[in-house]
């Protein structure tokens, strides 16, 4: 078959001709003609069906006859071995006979016949094709002529079948052609067939023809057209175009088609009656714009999403093409007056695209937002004015006609256009939706740095241009306008009604700094937001329809306003408001005291509405993000809004007690929803009320509303569902639980919730269940590190929880551990005291047996004993009822090489690590520099543990540093005439200036009225120069000197005098608590080590502490509480008093009438925490409440001035879940021991006392800006709360930050001293 005849060539056209139909989509959807080449010559690999189609069968039956004989011979001479030999590393047998044929003579002559045969073929098929081409068209053109004009419909969509046509191929003197046969003289039959031969060419080919001008201005030609086939016919070229082309022959389409508009509309200038009448887009005029507008804009929105690949000078031809049409008649605006209307591009485009959302798209990247900008900066800033103008025009003719407004909206969220659909707008819904139209596009600008920039402008009728601030108030009392909705449900509005709009505005400026600051920030938009709540303040009647929806929207703006620094201190400070009574006052007291009147029902336009709870809840809601800052709290305070607050919670809360039960089989009436509706309020009005918890003082205020409890339960059931505290927080509950949990009645109502126990079950389950549904043939990875990161969390909760001693008091005080004989293995600890038992004090062999993971839980347990027990009144308190230290030398002793003998080598294991720097870190006292603790890892090299262990006192001389080469006691002493390495030769310690000043005349001195300020004067100065001068007995001499000089002054007295005259013999016999017995052997201990006190010291120091213990109870009264820590003196150990002790170098007579006058001044209130527990000078609900002044009103303090001072700081406290209040009030509490060395502790003392109580609060932040560095990393780390109790304050001196200190001083005394000096008032 070496020849092919006629036959054979049909029956291979036939079959070629199917092979091709067969893979037709496959080729149509290939980009170009080489991938179309490319898809056919790899079809075997890609097509599972290649082998069955008859075209390959019958070439491969041809090739089998031409070379099936060939295939056979050369197959026998290679088995023979004749030729070359076939061995191993040469061609196999297949390959060698396929080289052998393919050199035949046979095949060569095969392929030259397929060759030829299969040209013919082909060009017998294009020949085909042609003609069938050609008669097709001729068929359309006649079935054209014969179709009747339809209706309008829309055939610019991209899903028309004709963007999916096939290209064939032309030539460019047929697209002369074509564009000769375009000319609007010629007949329309002869445009409407060039037309229909344009359709079938390559867009590319026809831009890159020379005729494209003429051609261009021939289809615009035809675009004006009356005939809709022609109009339309263009469109459907410019769409197949659009959507088959690349972006740089669209966007010569796309400028094309708006000239053509632009053009129309300057040549035509249609107009509208400004009536009822409005505009018909079913008229044929109007309908080819929509469409030519339509297919534009479906572009514009689509463009963005691959213009970026595309050279920018593409990009900007069609940016500036569109702004260019919507320029167009700008200056003649719709509120123009008379009886005709122009018709705008603009006008049609809001018709299409209401929402703007292709302006929304350009802005959107900063590659096309830049061109945009400069553009309308540049050109087209016409189009801006347009816009401004007609959001002016909206806002100052709405008022006149506000009852067709909903209409008008709400026809506008439903309009349709087509078919069976709208046709006739009227002039009033044209102007609606180009001032929405408007609107979207200015709120966009806004958004935006360089469009903000835009402003102001120039508008017709107003003499000023229009400012940023113009704008927003326009658009706010626009907001006022809004007529009320003929819906019940005050939340229901339509998406494109103007409260809608303008709300969607205002939200996106609140959510972005820089454009809150220049939009929303200023003082005239507060005004204007302002202006009818001081309007109903002053019985005036707000100009406003719908007061309710209105004074919601009012409330949203200003709360979002209130979350950020610049919002709130703009509301907190700027007093620009004009109160009812003619003053002027703060944002904050305006809206506080609308807050008021509405809860109280004062307000005669609100109080019969339905929506009031809505209304006052969107106002509480306001005060709520003021009050949970220490700033905002501070200025309203005085409003005693915690208590409207709780007065409304408890009417609410017995209104729905009465609401009746519903009865089965009863149809459901009005008594559930009011029932729901009643408990949503209820629900409302106790997450505000918890908010005040977020601060210390707000947690105060919490408590005595006495809806403490019922506001943590709350808190508890959010907390266990993860829900946000508010759309306004980016943090969970993790810092107010914090907050709570540090004082005595917040942990009580913790406890109470079940909060505790669910953070115990959380922890077991972690630590010794482990996941449930991890299935068994994947174990769990052995932890490496000390707390596995499953348990993290729990360990950080509960040393949140765990941090205050009023919170360790109140959960373990007075309780026993079960130590059972027997612990099952199902058995869940359920509380604190469980939980110590399990896992901390492991005294017995069922302890171990009942944990799966006995090193890592025991581990965990050790770890947060030693956090717990940096607080030393916890320590004490832990000491003295479970006896840990024994314990701990116990489990030591057992672990040694022999433990019967109790001799041998200790076993070093994580757990014998963990217990030994836990023993060093209970049994010693002091700062950075006078003890030494043992790491908590193992070293590399042949001494992984040089740290000796130990399993009896005393402790190893190792962790005890040595005393200081200058010894405390040296000073302490009569004067030393030693000179002091630190001064100049020839001077001596006591011929410094205080020391002078101090051991002149007292008579002399107290002539002088200023003898404190000289006496300051003096400090300042050797503090900053020699401040290792003030210790010892000059520290002693200044603090009796300024103690004696304030106590004479009654103005400087803050408590009365109280007589005492108990002697020693007197007290011997009073008994002092087991915590305070071992307080005292921890200070003679650390009094031994300064060499500060003598062997007999314990029993002077014992008579010290119960002469304190006889006083303060002279001033303490009777109190009822189920508090533990109220029950009793005060719970915890006299730190002061043991620091005094030691002051005055074991002194007790001293040290006692130090304390005795002392008692008298203010500072003692915050330096001496037993001075106030229980006191008679705090008013009682106070004193019952258990919260220490050193809480509510120093750590108040405290935070808020770390918020201004070191922002970074404070944030890093509220990103960890932790408060500075909490790590404050300790170190207050035990007056820094173990944080500082002994001679900064006393320079902390005396700095408070010679300069003021307030410097407590200043020394705070001092010490927590020296940590700043230190506080940011354990942030990160996600130890911070770890690090500050366990670490001592390395390298902080009072004196290198006293003059920051009194910088303090200068900027916050007159509020932080202020309010201290109000803590025996009621607080509110």
């Amino acid at each position: 078959m070496s020849q092919f005849s006629a036959e054979d060539e049909a029956e291979l056209q036939a079959l070629l001709r199917r092979l091709l139909r067969s893979v037709q989509d496959r080729i149509s959807g290939a980009p170009s003609v080489e991938c179309a080449e490319e898809i056919l010559l790899h079809l075997e690999e890609t097509d599972k069906n290649f082998h069955n189609y008859e075209f390959v069968k019958y070439l491969r039956q041809y090739v089998e006859s031409s070379l099936g004989a060939v295939i056979d011979e050369e197959t026998e001479s290679c088995a023979r071995g004749d030729g070359h030999a076939i061995g191993s590393g040469q061609d196999t047998l297949v390959h060698a006979v396929t080289r052998r044929t393919r050199e035949s003579d046979q095949y060569k002559t095969m392929m030259q016949t397929l060759k030829n045969t299969m040209m013919v073929v082909v060009e017998s098929l294009i020949n085909k094709f042609e003609e069938d081409q050609l008669k097709k068209e001729e068929l359309h053109r006649r079935s054209q002529r014969e179709q009747s004009s339809s209706h309008y419909t829309d055939n610019c969509s991209d899903s028309d079948s004709s963007f999916n046509q096939s290209y064939a191929f032309i030539k460019h003197e047929q697209l002369q052609l074509i564009a000769e046969k375009l000319d609007p003289s010629r007949p329309k039959e002869v445009r409407w067939e060039a037309l229909q031969s344009l359709c079938c060419a390559p867009p590319s080919d026809v831009l890159s023809c020379e005729s494209w001008s003429s051609l261009r201005k021939n289809l615009s030609a035809a675009l004006a057209d009356p005939d809709p086939n022609l109009s339309d016919k263009v469109l459907r070229f410019f769409a197949k175009t659009f959507s088959s082309s690349p972006l740089s022959i669209t966007r010569e389409i796309y400028t094309s088609l708006a000239k053509s508009l632009e053009s129309d509309f300057l040549l035509k200038k249609i107009s509208f009656p400004a009536g009822f009448a409005g505009i018909d887009v079913n008229t044929q005029e109007i309908t080819s714009f929509l469409k030519q507008m339509r297919l534009m804009n479906d572009f514009q929105k689509e463009v963005t999403s691959f213009w970026i690949r595309h050279p920018e000078k593409y990009m900007e031809e069609i940016i500036e093409s569109t702004l260019s049409l919507l320029s167009l008649h700008s200056e003649h605006s719709l509120g123009t007056s008379g009886s005709e209307k122009s018709l705008e591009p603009v006008h049609l485009i809001a018709m299409l695209d209401i929402k703007a959302t292709w302006f929304k798209k350009w802005m959107h990247g900063y590659y096309s937002r830049t061109v945009v900008l400069r553009l309308l900066e540049m050109k087209y800033k016409s189009l801006i004015v347009s816009a401004l103008q007609q959001c002016i025009y909206y806002f100052e003719s709405c008022d006149r006609a506000q009852e067709e407004m909903s209409d008008i909206t709400h026809m506008m969220e439903h309009q349709q256009i087509g078919v069976a659909k709208r046709m006739l707008y009227t002039a009033k819904e044209l102007e609606y939706m180009y001032f929405v139209h408007s609107l979207c596009v200015l709120g966009r600008l806004l958004m935006y740095t360089k469009g903000r920039r835009l402003f102001p402008i120039r508008v017709k009728k107003r003499r000023d241009p229009v400012t940023l601030t113009d704008l927003i108030g326009i658009l706010i009392r626009t907001l006022y306008l809004h007529p009320k909705l003929p819906y019940s449900d005050v939340s229901h509005a339509d998406s494109l009604s103007p409260t809608s709009l303008v709300m969607e505005v205002l939200r996106t400026l609140c959510d972005r700094t820089e454009c809150a600051v220049e939009c929303l920030y200023q003082t005239s938009v507060i005004e204007t937001l302002l202006s009818p709540i001081v309007a109903l303040l002053k019985g005036k009647q707000a100009r406003f329809k719908s007061p309710e929806i209105t004074l919601t929207h009012i409330a949203d703006i200003l709360a979002r306003i209130a979350t950020t620094e610049r919002g709130l201190s703009l509301f907190l400070y700027y007093r620009n408001c004009i109160s009812a009574e003619g003053e002027s006052i703060s944002a904050a007291h305006v809206i506080v005291q609308f807050t008021q009147k509405l809860l109280a029902k004062e307000l005669v336009a609100l109080t019969e509405s339905d929506t009031y709870p809505t209304v006052s809840g969107a106002f509480i809601f306001v005060c709520r993000q003021m009050y949970n800052t220490c700033e905002g709290l501070q200025e309203l305070q005085p409003y005693g809004l915690h208590k409207c607050i709780a007065k409304a919670w408890k009417k609410t809360s017995s209104l729905s007690e009465r609401v009746p039960t519903p009865v089965p089989g009863a149809s459901p009436g009005s008594s559930s929803q009011e029932l729901q509706s009643i408990q949503i309020w209820e629900e409302a009005l106790l997450d505000n009320l918890l908010n005040f918890a977020a601060t210390p003082k707000g947690l105060l205020l919490l408590q005595q509303t006495g809806a403490i409890n019922e506001c943590v339960n709350y808190m508890f059931t959010r907390f266990t569902k993860k829900l946000q505290v508010s759309r306004c927080e980016k943090f969970g509950y993790g810092v107010m639980v914090t907050q709570v949990a540090a004082t005595a009645p917040g942990v009580a109502a913790l406890h109470s919730s079940g909060f505790v126990q669910a953070i115990v079950v959380e922890l077991w389950s972690a630590l010794e269940c482990g996941r449930e549904d991890v299935r068994v043939v994947h174990p769990k990875s052995t932890p490496m590190d000390p707390i596995d990161r499953s348990c993290q969390k729990s360990f950080l909760a509960l040393v949140n929880l765990l941090s205050s001693s009023p919170a360790v008091w109140e959960l373990l005080g007075h309780q026993i551990l079960p130590n059972k004989a027997e612990y099952p293995l199902r058995e869940m600890p359920t509380s604190i005291t469980d939980l110590m038992d399990r896992l901390i004090i492991i005294n017995s062999d069922a302890k171990i047996h009942s944990l799966f993971n006995y090193e890592q839980s025991h581990t965990f347990g050790l770890r947060l004993l030693s956090v717990v027990c940096c607080n030393l009144d916890s320590l004490l308190l832990l000491e003295s009822q479970y006896k840990i230290c024994e314990m701990l030398l116990q489990s030591q002793k057992d672990n040694i090489t022999d433990p019967l003998t109790g001799e041998g080598d200790f076993i070093i294991d994580g757990l014998s690590v963990e217990r030994n720097h836990v023993l060093v870190r209970i049994s010693t006292v002091g700062g950075p520099s006078e003890r030494r603790l043992p790491p908590r890892g193992l070293q590399k090299g042949n001494d992984p543990y040089p740290w000796p262990m130990f399993s009896s006192y005393p402790l190893p001389q190792h962790y005890i540093l040595d005393a200081p080469k200058t010894s405390y006691v040296k000073l302490a002493g009569q004067r030393q005439r030693s000179p002091s390495p630190s001064l100049p030769r020839g001077r001596c310690v006591n011929e410094s200036e205080l020391s002078n000043f101090l051991a002149s005349s007292w008579k002399d001195v107290e002539k002088e009225r200023d003898w404190m300020d000289s006496c300051r004067r003096q400090y300042c100065k050797e503090m900053t120069t020699r401040s290792n001068i003030v210790t010892g007995n000059v520290l002693a001499d200044l603090l009796e000197k300024t103690v004696l000089h304030l106590c004479s002054s009654p103005s400087t007295c803050f408590f009365p005098s109280t007589e005492y005259k108990a002697a020693d013999s007197g007290v011997k016999t009073h008994s002092l608590s087991p915590v305070e017995q071992l307080g005292i052997q921890m200070s003679v201990r650390y009094g031994k080590y300064l060499q500060l006190l003598k062997g007999d010291s314990e029993q002077d120091l014992c008579l010290l502490m119960k002469h304190c213990k006889e006083f303060l109870s002279l001033q303490q009264t009777k109190i009822t509480s189920q508090l533990c820590s109220l029950q009793e003196a005060f719970p915890g150990y006299d730190w002061l008093a043991s620091t005094m002790f030691l002051v005055m170098s074991g002194d007790k007579d001293r040290a006692l009438a130090f304390l005795l006058r002392f008692s008298r001044l203010l500072t003692s209130a915050f330096l001496w925490p037993p001075r106030l527990h229980r006191s008679v000078y705090l008013p009682l609900q106070i004193a019952q409440s258990g919260i220490h002044p050193i809480y509510s009103c120093t750590a108040h303090y405290v935070e808020m001035l770390l918020k201004a001072e070191a922002p970074l700081v404070f944030s890093a406290f509220r990103m960890s879940g932790f408060t500075p209040s909490q790590i404050c009030q300790q170190w207050l509490g035990q007056c820094f021991w173990n944080y500082l060395d002994w001679p900064e502790i006393c320079h902390y003392i005396a700095t408070c006392v010679v300069m003021g109580p307030d410097y407590q609060v200043y020394t705070c932040i001092a010490v927590l800006k020296h940590l700043q560095q230190d506080i940011l990393q354990h942030t990160q780390l996600q130890d911070l709360q770890v690090f500050l109790k366990e670490e001592p304050v390395q390298g902080f001196r009072v004196s290198n930050y006293l003059e920051y200190m009194e910088g303090l001083e200068q900027r916050y005394r007159t509020v932080v001293l202020t309010d201290m000096r109000k803590i025996t008032l009621d607080i509110t």
